[in-house]
């Protein structure tokens, strides 16, 4: 995955800036990603999700709303209608280089802003709530106590998140007009609905009235004990992770042809988490899996090792191999099942010069066998394991064990 740095013109003819995050190749699709109220585009959730949409190959833009983070502009000028009309322009940002958006998602009140922003965009698809609120007033929960000095004064300061922000009247009435009913049932789009029973920012129902409101095809997804702002990295990745499998079936994502000489398509291994070891691992945009260390080793332990999965393939090709071989023979084969541990070992023969012995990789596998077989298939079965074709790829610089594990 690479990302672009890029700018756009807002609604009022500011400079937003925005990432646009690509994956490798031609993109096979476009995501518009709307972030939370004083959030901005560089959240973990933003990131964790443009970043497994792109190793699927899907191009996402997140921006910074007018007044906020890098994108220039007052806050305290800006509204709800100023945020939809800011998705607006981005997704004209996108038209202008070929990249209509198919998918919208929104974060929160970015959830409730997509939602609004929809059905002025031919074509968007479909859409994603995360923690998103029904009506969009309903952030004013987050500044209660100064409701009355805003509405005396004409403006206030707030504390969000820790950070000072500005609020004014003219904002306070924008979202208290806005409702989302009539937007939701006139949608026409897909609509996948994630959110956090324990949310104590946007309460559940929320989530229950969007899904109410909404006509099919709609689902429903709760992300669990997940914060509000989807902090913890397990709750980002699973909600990346659920939206990146969701959306491929409504943006008719088809897997690209391998370039010559590729004999099974592209393995490709993005980066996920720079801070740690995590790694998505794609096999075109139908089969993805996580790479990462132990615990122990600095990972987050949400995925095998780069051993496991060398191991894994030697055992899934070992077990591949012998089932073709019975198949062929016609033998009352009925299931196998190969373990395989790894571990470096001092090779036997030391150099000439009388230096310590050298380790080499140990490959260790047990199989195990089911069915009626006689002796001499079970025999020449562990024979055939040893043709697997990772096992030779392997052979010529690593050593590979193999016991029978006896079926009573």
């Amino acid at each position: 995955m690479s990302t672009e740095r890029i700018t756009f013109t807002g609604h009022d003819g500011n400079t937003l800036a925005a990432r646009l995050d690509l994956p490798e190749g031609t993109p096979l699709g476009t995501a518009l990603f709307a972030h939370c109220f004083t959030c901005g585009k560089d959240i973990h959730a933003a990131r964790r999700i443009a970043g497994r949409l792109a190793a699927t190959g899907i191009a996402v833009l997140r921006f910074d709303f007018t007044g906020l983070g890098h994108s220039d502009g007052e806050f305290e000028n800006t509204s709800f209608t100023s945020n939809v009309a800011d998705l607006t322009a981005a997704a004209q940002y996108l038209t202008d280089r070929d990249m209509a958006p198919g998918l919208l998602i929104g974060h929160s009140l970015g959830g409730a802003a997509v939602l609004a922003a929809a059905q002025t965009m031919p074509s968007v698809k479909a859409v994603v709530t995360i923690t998103a609120p029904f009506d969009p007033d309903h952030v004013t929960r987050n500044f209660a106590d100064a409701l009355p000095e805003i509405r005396a004064k004409g403006s206030a300061e707030v504390s969000l998140g820790g950070r000072p922000f500005r609020i004014s009247r003219e904002f306070l009435a924008d979202v208290e007009a806005e409702k989302l009913a009539p937007a939701i049932a006139g949608l026409r789009r897909a609509l996948l609905v994630m959110h956090a029973p324990r949310d104590m920012v946007v309460g559940i129902e929320n989530a229950t009235q969007i899904f109410i409101a909404a006509k099919h095809p709609k689902s429903f997804v709760t992300l669990d004990d997940a914060d509000h702002l989807i902090t913890r990295p397990e709750d980002a990745e699973y909600a990346a992770g659920v939206i990146a499998a969701w959306a491929t079936r409504y943006l008719d994502i088809q897997e690209p042809a391998p370039p010559p000489g590729a004999p099974e398509g592209i393995i490709r291994v993005t980066e996920a988490d720079p801070n740690g070891f995590l790694q998505d691992v794609m096999h075109g945009p139908s089969h993805h899996m996580l790479a990462d260390e132990p615990l122990a080793f600095g990972g987050t332990n949400q995925g095998m090792s780069p051993y496991g999965f060398l191991a894994a393939g030697l055992g899934a090709c070992t077990s591949m191999t012998i089932r073709m071989y019975a198949r062929r023979k016609k033998w009352p084969l009925e299931g196998v099942s190969v373990d395989v541990s790894h571990d470096k070992v001092h090779a036997q023969d030391a150099d000439d010069d009388g230096a310590a012995p050298r380790k080499i990789d140990s490959f260790h596998r047990k199989i195990t066998l089911q069915g009626d077989l006689t002796d001499e298939q079970r025999q020449r079965l562990l024979e055939i394991a040893d043709r697997c074709p990772v096992h030779r790829t392997l052979e010529s610089t690593s050593q590979i064990l193999t016991d029978l594990v006896a079926v009573a």
